[in-house]
């Protein structure tokens, strides 16, 4: 659910499950198969069988997600499943343990990734899948199991590869020109944050309007996930009947969550409940241990343009005391903004990187909210914007006034302005090369043998056919 949770799930679930996304000129994977033949062995890694009903599963999965593959998919898909089993040889030797909240954890993101992929139906991904989502489930958590055990295997693999200023200047030395990283034009963005005030007579018409989304399912009117469909203004879980998915208190609003957790019965609807989104209803889908899967319907009171000009108005005002030296930017962002995120940070943004998961004050200009990015990009450094209207992270009207705090412009990498930035160019490579050699090495040490139909593919990896 895209505004409501607080945690990305497709950023995970997006990856594909081996992990082998390739370049976009890359051969795209071939649509899966309407039947299948009888199934076969076509591998043997160590005492594992790879059989061909674990490639077209693969194949299916691929052109689910637009996965591609370098090469051949014919020859790759079967060779990654192939490397992903020498880490969980490996990873079992080593005994890596994953616990069962973490892989229900990722069942549930992949599941949630999957019914936004068509729509949000139950029933449609049950028919692409062939399966019931109880049977899909059940499928997946030793298929996220073991993925969670390959990737704390690598981790472990490359935990202790490190590289000095000296390695970073070396490699650089003598790279062509046009290697080396281009780094984008970044900004840091200091923001002031007023939320029009909402008319009582509007939060009355959104709450009247839930209760009577209860009363119509309690009548049999409708159920709670076509009123879901028709009329939740959370995007990510209407489609699905607004239901969440399996998932803990942390990712939730807390107001949310107390409610959440305490429904016991899965016939009755919850009474109405304000949350930093909006107002919602709730309805118990299943309890599992310390997680709970329930449905629910958002509604969002409306922000009359009257509160909208007058919160516009006081944010120009306070710009122009700003600028007339009464206070500085920083203070007004500490007293008198109410965006929690940036206050106490005296109104400075701050960019988490969903590759990395480091946090930082620099953006790229896509990666700022577009109405932002917009302001900021014709402004100086040190520059007050007027105020200015936009939607929150949370799917909420907001008045802003924005100060360029800094521009750093695109320009190729150097060791003394992006050190970092190389150090982990060079990083990557090194642990890139260490799982290529190990996986190299491992194929001289571990029994394989192939279907002589692979005998003529260009591998990635070598020693997969022995002499």
């Amino acid at each position: 659910m895209k505004n409501f949770k607080k945690t990305i799930l497709a950023a995970l679930a997006a990856m594909p499950l081996l992990g082998m996304a390739a370049p976009a000129d890359s051969v795209a994977v071939a649509p899966a198969p309407q039947h299948s033949t009888i199934d076969e062995v076509i591998w043997v890694v160590g005492d594992e069988a790879i059989l061909k009903s674990d490639v077209e599963a693969m194949r299916i999965q691929a052109s689910m997600e637009g996965i591609k593959w370098y090469g051949d998919p014919d020859c790759s898909i079967p060779e990654q499943i192939a490397v992903q089993k020498l880490f969980k040889h490996q990873a079992e030797i080593d005994s890596i343990e994953v616990t069962d909240a973490d892989v229900q954890q990722e069942v549930e993101q992949q599941i949630n990734y999957w019914l936004e992929m068509v729509d949000g139906s139950r029933e449609r991904l049950e028919e692409y899948k062939h399966q019931t989502l109880s049977q899909i489930r059940n499928e997946l958590r030793e298929e996220m199991k073991d993925r969670q055990m390959v990737q704390q295997m690598k981790q472990k693999l490359v935990a202790d590869i490190s590289v000095t200023p000296a390695d970073v200047r070396r490699y650089f030395k003598d790279l062509p020109q046009d290697s080396i990283p281009y780094i984008p034009t970044e900004v840091e963005v200091q923001i002031v944050c007023q939320t029009p005030r909402v008319e009582p007579e509007e939060v009355n018409r959104v709450k009247d309007e839930l209760r009577e989304f209860t009363d119509r399912v309690n009548r049999g009117d409708m159920t709670f996930q076509q009123l879901a469909r028709l009329y939740s203004e959370d995007p990510g879980t209407a489609r699905r009947g607004g239901e969440l998915g399996l998932t803990g208190r942390g990712p939730l609003d807390p107001a949310f969550a107390n409610v959440a957790f305490n429904l016991t019965d899965p016939k009755k609807i919850s009474k109405v409940v304000e949350s930093e989104f909006g107002y919602h209803i709730i309805q118990l889908v299943e309890k599992r241990g310390d997680k709970v899967n329930v449905r629910h319907i958002l509604r969002k009171p409306v922000v009359s343009e009257e509160s909208i000009a007058a919160s516009l108005a006081r944010l120009d005002s306070i710009a122009d005391d700003i600028r007339n030296n009464k206070f500085t930017f920083e203070e007004a962002a500490s007293f008198i903004s109410d965006d929690k995120d940036t206050k106490n940070n005296k109104g400075l943004m701050s960019n988490r990187d969903p590759q990395t998961m480091k946090t930082t004050s620099k953006f790229r200009m896509q990666d700022l909210p577009p109405e932002i990015a917009k302001v900021v990009d014709t402004m100086l450094v040190g520059q007050v914007s007027q105020a200015f209207e936009m939607i929150n992270q949370r799917g909420k009207t907001v008045c802003v006034i924005a100060k360029l705090k800094n521009r750093i412009e695109g320009h190729k990498a150097t060791i003394t302005e992006d050190f970092q930035v190389m150090k982990d160019v060079v990083l990557d490579k090194r642990r890139n090369d260490f799982i290529h050699q190990w996986v190299v090495d491992k194929i001289k040490t571990v029994y394989t043998r192939l279907n002589d139909r692979y005998a003529d593919c260009q591998f990635e990896y070598e020693g997969w056919i022995k002499q």
